[in-house]
Order: C-alpha cells, then sequence, then structure tokens
C-alpha cells in the first residue's frame, strides 16, 4: 500500500497478516518476506532494508491495542490542558492530527487523544513517576473510552517493554489487536 499521511512508512501486522504501507515496489517486499511471510514483515532484518529503501529509521515495535465501548463514568477526573512543550503532545503533533490533551487537576498525569494511522482515534497517557503504582494509568485508559468526541473505536500502540503501560491498557478492558511500526517517528 502507499505511505501514510504524515510517515513515510508503516508495517503492521496480526495472526497470519501484514500490511507494508510504503512508497516501495511491491515486488521488492515480497522478494523480501519470501522466506518467512508470517515473521518476517516485522522482523528486524526487513524493518532495516524497508528503512534503507524509504531512508527513515523504524520507530519502536508496538503492541496495538483497541478499547472496548466507552464506559457510562469516566474512572477519573481530568481537565483540558494545553501543554504544548510536553514531549508526549510534541510526538502526538506529528504523527496525529485533531490533538487534544488533559490533565489531572494535580497534573501528576496526561491523556492525549488524535486521529492518527488511517485517520483512526488514538490515545497515549503519561504518569508521573511519583504518581505511578496507585491505578491512575488504567483510570486513564478508562477515561480515555468516555472523552473521544464520537463514537468509535480508540487505539493505542504500546511499546511491550513498558509493562507498566501495557498492564493498565489491559486492566482497563483494552484488547491486543497486533503490532507496528511506524517510521520517521
Amino acid at each position: 500500500m502507499p505511505a501514510p499521511l504524515g510517515a513515510p512508512a508503516l508495517v503492521v501486522g496480526g495472526t497470519a497478516w501484514h500490511v507494508v504501507a510504503a512508497d516501495v515496489d511491491p515486488a521488492w517486499v515480497r522478494a523480501q518476506v519470501a522466506h518467512d511471510p508470517v515473521a518476517a514483515p516485522l522482523g528486524a532484518r526487513f524493518l532495516t532494508a524497508l528503512a534503507d529503501r524509504v531512508g527513515v529509521e523504524p520507530g519502536v515495535l508496538d503492541a496495538v491495542l483497541v478499547a472496548p465501548p466507552a464506559p457510562e463514568r469516566p474512572g477519573v477526573t481530568l481537565v483540558p490542558a494545553e501543554v504544548a512543550e510536553h514531549p508526549r503532545v510534541q510526538r502526538a503533533h506529528r504523527h496525529r492530527t485533531d490533538v487534544r490533551t488533559w490533565t489531572t487537576p494535580d497534573g501528576s498525569a496526561l491523556l492525549v487523544l488524535g486521529r492518527g494511522v488511517a485517520g483512526r482515534w488514538e490515545a497515549g497517557i503519561e504518569v508521573d513517576p511519583a504518581a505511578r503504582g496507585r491505578g491512575l494509568g488504567t483510570a486513564l485508559a478508562v477515561t480515555a473510552r468516555a472523552l473521544l468526541p464520537e463514537p468509535a473505536p480508540l487505539w493505542a500502540q504500546v511499546a511491550p517493554a513498558n509493562v507498566a503501560s501495557l498492564r493498565a491498557f489491559l486492566a482497563a478492558g483494552w484488547r491486543p489487536v497486533g503490532a507496528e511500526v511506524l517510521f520517521g517517528s
């Protein structure tokens, strides 16, 4: 497929399927993954070859999760916030449109929503280290669904090594549906 808006390439996959979205020859992709089309597209060797081809380094290999329907009430109180200097917000603006941000009243946590890959609504959360270990991340993952401006699936990308974040999303009922690497992140 062609490269997605805002990124030179994206590789996304799930159980026995992959999509390579990049402005490269499909025959080149097939040749690169022919030895193992099930695992190779998200493997280091293919991602490096694709990076060389598109001239941009791959980002982190993330688990992709999707949220269940919105809860009747939010899990935590949040207030809209202008935090443009925050690294998570800056990253969101590089890869998403219609970015919206909230913080807890004490500023100990941040929630970011925006339209990302293929126009899907995506969420990002961050909890201050001093506020971790009390369920705030899980509460943010619950609350994110209630803040969508329209009924729609809500997606999140979590680095598998970020165990605390992965646990928070899973505890909030989010389901893993695949993995992806966004290039130029």
